[in-house]
Order: C-alpha cells, then sequence, then structure tokens
C-alpha cells in the first residue's frame, strides 16, 4: 500500500514528508484558490468545484470563502453541512462531516501532525494522521481546533475557542483547552417558541 493509499484508510499513521505530496497537494490548492474569487452569488460554481475538490460532496454543503485544505479527495460530507467563513481542514486522514453540522468561522479540522521528537521532526521529515469524524447534527463553535483522531458525537455542541483532543460523546456541550465535557444537552437548553420571532 502506497502512502495516497493508506491516506484514504481510517488508521493513524506515520510518514516521511517528501516533494511528491507538494504535486497532489497543488490540485487542492488551485481548486481552494478558485473556490475563493467566487462571488456570494455564484452558488452553482461553488458546487461545481466542492464537487470536483471533495472526495464526496453532498449537494447540501455550502461554504463561505475563505476555505484551504490540503487534499480535497479526504473530506466527505454527508448531509446538510455548512462551514463559515475562514476555515482550514488538513485532510492528510479521511475527515467524515455527518449530516446538518454547523461549522463555526475560524475552525480547523487538523488531521496531519508532526513527531515529538525533534530529530524525527526536523531532519527526518516524520509526519503523523490520524482521522476526524464529526458525527450528525454536530455544532463546532468559532475558532475551535479539533485534532486528529477525534470523533464528536451526534447532537453535541463545542463551545468557542476549545481545542480538542479526545472523543467526545453525543449530546454533550463540551468546552476549553483541552476540551472538556461540561454538560448534557437537555430539553431546557430548548429556546421558548413565544421567544422565536418567524
Amino acid at each position: 500500500m502506497n502512502i495516497l493509499e493508506m491516506m484514504k484508510t481510517d488508521k493513524s499513521f506515520a510518514y516521511k514528508h517528501s516533494d511528491e505530496f507538494l504535486d497532489v497537494q497543488k490540485r487542492a490548492k488551485n481548486l481552494c484558490w478558485e473556490f475563493n474569487q467566487t462571488s456570494p452569488d455564484e452558488d452553482e460554481k461553488r458546487s461545481k468545484i466542492l464537487k470536483e475538490l471533495f472526495g464526496t460532496c453532498h449537494p447540501s454543503t455550502a461554504i463561505e470563502p475563505t476555505f484551504r485544505c490540503d487534499y480535497g479527495f479526504n473530506i466527505h460530507t454527508h448531509g446538510f453541512t455548512l462551514i463559515n467563513y475562514n476555515c482550514t481542514i488538513l485532510d492528510t486522514s479521511p475527515v467524515h462531516i455527518g449530516a446538518n453540522a454547523f461549522i463555526a468561522p475560524g475552525v480547523c479540522l487538523a488531521c496531519s501532525g508532526h513527531a515529538i521528537d525533534s530529530k524525527q521532526r526536523t531532519k527526518d521529515a516524520v509526519c503523523t494522521s490520524k482521522p476526524i469524524t464529526l458525527e450528525d447534527d454536530v455544532w463546532i463553535g468559532a475558532n475551535t481546533v479539533v485534532c486528529g483522531g477525534v470523533t464528536i458525537g451526534r447532537g453535541s455542541v463545542i463551545g468557542a475557542g476549545s481545542v480538542v483532543t479526545k472523543d467526545i460523546p453525543e449530546n454533550v456541550i463540551a468546552v476549553g483547552n483541552p476540551c472538556r465535557v461540561i454538560r448534557k444537552i437537555t430539553e431546557k437548553d430548548k429556546i421558548n417558541p413565544l421567544e422565536i420571532i418567524y
């Protein structure tokens, strides 16, 4: 199995970075650049670019520029997805985004990492990678970082500015650096329908 095949699996791995990745990344960088130059009324053009860029792109995927990713082919949206301004996905491993995902401005989903040992990191150019999964109905608050190897459970909310280093269970609110569960989501979290302006 070569490195590009390994990147598409759900296994964690370590690899030596080489210039061959630059050629593969160039396609994604060009598509991201093209996407980021679109005007707000070019919905069809944006949709076409995302379908070409992503491995799986649900028709109800909406992204606001600017958007950046490493490869694109490792990003998979599985239902309505809203990704707001200035988001980055480092998709050296698969990133699965469930239906009804809300990803706020400035979020970074980072599968990739580097060796902790300084010699391996600098002289040997050893990199690491782990997949990320956002299950259905997840909301990620502004300027949050989700690290490789993390799964965020269905219906959970991650508070703004969090750094998520470990799995988060379903239907909870989690915040902080490192991100921790603070409580379950309950019926008390519903906004009174009489207070909603329609």
